[in-house]
């Protein structure tokens, strides 16, 4: 719960949490939010004279100035005591909300909510087209955005900026909710009329070829092949390193390289590319559902997670 200093709330003292009402929390939940009077006065619809009163309480409360002018002179910034409370206020004003509105009901032909999935871009050619197709058929009035996760996509997901993460199980944190969506396996793909020709492709002629490699974090030249190789004392040329899954079947289709990548993804290139299964053993490409605690019971959110499940099941 909030927590006062100097000697204040102290157990079995009530005198300052007497003093809190909902109109002050959700004061300082709006300040929070909008860094700025105006537009945190207009969120909660009352005036700024009335916002700069709760704010005077508030800072009479937790003997604390909560907000400073930001130094450009526009909004204000929270100071280290008021951000230390925005996860404590968020965890009470949820508390409070849910015992007001009650079991909350979704009803997909009426929503407008928006909904937001981090997923990386090689599930989302495999995930996207079915995905989509299973929202807007029963939930046409809500909007779907798919992104790239960030670094930070652990913090988003737990302030309810992301509803799902779609990635490999090496993102994975103990305190997310996950669930397994499926897994892949690998097909070499090389353009139509390749020098090569058609036949099997063998370990020799693997390492021979030029190869093309996605690396996601741009720049790489080494990858998951490369690891299997190496394990039997074997190596590979890589001529290209390209970020994006996008330029792929293009350069393939130009060029003479050769690229190893999931099997769902290239499947759908066959009718422009040749395809094949590699000559080594490579691990499955395993893809898994993340999505913080906080969502776990939200009814929107549960439709939303087996549209997905759904999607997944049917590649």
């Amino acid at each position: 719960m909030l927590d006062m200093e100097n000697g204040r709330g102290r157990p079995g003292d009530d005198t300052d949490l007497a003093e809190i009402d909902v109109g002050l929390l959700l004061a300082l939940e709006a300040l929070l939010r909008e860094r700025n009077v105006t537009r945190a006065a207009s969120r909660l619809n009352i005036g700024q004279p009335a916002l700069s009163a709760r704010l005077n309480r508030l800072r009479q409360i937790f003997a604390d100035p909560l907000f400073a002018p930001a130094a450009a002179g526009r909004g204000v910034v929270p100071t280290t005591r008021a951000s230390e409370l925005q996860t404590e206020l968020a965890e009470v004003l949820g508390k409070l909300r849910r015992m007001v509105e009650g079991p909350a009901v979704f009803d997909p032909a009426r929503a407008q909510r928006t909904f937001v999935v981090a997923i990386h871009e090689n599930p989302a050619v495999t995930l996207a087209p079915g995905f989509v197709a299973r929202l807007t058929a029963v939930a046409p009035r809500t909007r779907l955005a798919l992104v790239h996760p960030t670094p930070d996509i652990v913090d988003r997901l737990e302030r309810g900026e992301i509803d799902i993460l779609v990635t490999g199980p090496g993102r994975t944190s103990g305190e997310l909710m996950q669930r397994p969506l499926f897994e892949d396996s690998f097909l070499t793909a090389q353009r139509k009329d390749h020098p090569r020709g058609t036949g099997t492709l063998d370990l020799d002629a693997f390492c021979a070829l030029d190869h093309l490699l996605i690396s996601a974090d741009g720049g790489g030249f080494s990858g998951l092949v490369d690891e299997a190789l190496a394990a039997r004392g074997r190596s590979r040329r890589v001529a290209v390193s390209i970020q994006t899954y996008a330029l792929a079947p293009v350069i393939l289709a130009n060029s003479d390289c050769i690229c190893t990548l999931p099997r769902r993804f290239l499947m759908r290139f066959a009718h422009e590319l040749d395809l094949m299964p590699p000559p080594l053993d490579l691990p499955p490409a395993s893809i898994v559902a993340l999505w913080h605690p906080r969502n776990q019971e939200d009814a929107g959110h549960a439709w939303l997670r087996d549209r997905l499940y759904q999607a997944a099941a049917a590649t």
